[in-house]
């Protein structure tokens, strides 16, 4: 299995984030790929490409225009204000203010394409989300080549951003950007399957009203975890997309014997679809040692984990979401690889 994978994306390189009320170290940090890369090669999983480079216009089919010149102005904005350190949203135009108004203090722009304060931003956040698509993009492209699996090894990750927001530790959003280059350059059916512990809200949206893409996910259950206001089983699309998404939200402590049986229901759902390939948002934070989680797969599970995917039986893209144990993350990861790939 090819890996297809970007230096570029070690330049976002958060300090710090707010999380439990304070300044915290950073968990999504370069290190993670570093790891997973560093095991890639050492498992010999198969050749490491570079990524090509791809025109805005991919980007521009998921996210708006105004959104992703916001993230490419962002430093500039930022520094123009007085500031140089990593920058952090603080307001929010929720319910009762204004969603119309033409803010343009960067203070307030970053409020209108947030949904969170705990996702940092830096001097070389755009770039490395950018190479963060780019590998996704790649990966995608390869698979319309005839490439049967491909492992997108994509850092910052994406399954958070929505259509015009970054939240999450997420910018781009990988996993749709991908699809959305299946469905443009040829293919009629895709199917997304989010293994993140935590839901992917951005993914889910953007598809919400389409049967072209199908969207399931099984993570944490959002009454009890981040994001807490997407993710729950009643959701399952909406006008021509109704019936086209899938949420299993799992309860805390949620070990492989109780996963297992909603991944099969999910494998079925699959297989009725019937896609013509198979995007996997590999989040890896459903280990017992990862810090801010609370499922309890050990490292043998993600091998499990891999060979009930290939049972699916369809050309497949692997794109790195979370995981935050650094430590294992590279086991984990592969071990999902060599399941996948026998």
């Amino acid at each position: 299995m090819k890996t297809v994978f970007s230096a570029t994306q070690l330049a976002h390189a958060p300090a710090q984030e707010i999380s439990d009320g304070k300044l915290q170290p950073a968990v999504e940090i370069p290190s993670r790929a570093e790891i997973v890369l560093s095991t890639v090669k050492d498992r010999k999983v198969g050749d490491v490409i570079p990524p090509l480079e791809f025109p805005i216009r991919p980007l521009h089919r998921v996210h708006s225009e105004e959104y992703v010149s916001f993230l490419e102005r962002f430093w500039s904005l930022w520094t123009a204000s007085g500031r140089d350190a990593e920058a952090f949203p603080f307001v929010w135009p929720i319910r009762s203010l204004r969603q119309d108004t033409k803010v343009e203090h960067i203070d307030g722009l970053l409020g209108r394409y947030s949904m969170d304060a705990g996702t940092p931003l830096g001097q070389h956040t755009y770039r490395a989300a950018r190479a963060s698509a780019d590998t996704a993009l790649t990966a995608a492209k390869l698979v319309l080549d005839g490439e049967k699996s491909v492992f997108a090894l994509c850092r910052p990750p994406g399954h958070h951003a929505g259509h015009d927001f970054f939240g999450g530790y997420c910018f781009f959003n990988n996993a749709a950007v991908a699809a959305q280059y299946l469905r443009d350059y040829g293919l009629h059916r895709v199917a997304i399957l989010d293994v993140d512990y935590h839901h992917g809200n951005g993914t889910q949206a953007l598809f919400y009203d389409r049967p072209d893409v199908l969207f399931l996910s099984l993570h944490a259950d959002p009454k009890d975890e981040y994001p807490y206001f997407l993710g729950y089983a009643d959701e399952t699309g909406e006008h021509a997309g109704t019936g086209f998404t899938r949420n299993w939200p799992l309860p805390l402590g949620t070990d492989w014997e109780a996963y297992s049986p909603a991944l099969d229901e999910a494998c079925r759902w699959l297989l009725v679809y019937k896609p013509e390939a198979m995007i996997v948002s590999l989040g890896l934070d459903c280990f017992e040692r990862d810090p801010i989680s609370g499922f309890k797969f050990n490292s043998e599970d993600f091998v499990r984990l891999g060979q009930r995917l290939a049972r699916v039986g369809v050309p497949t893209i692997f794109i790195l979401e979370g995981g935050y144990a650094v430590d294992a993350l590279g086991t984990n990861c592969v071990n999902v690889l060599e399941g996948f790939s026998g």
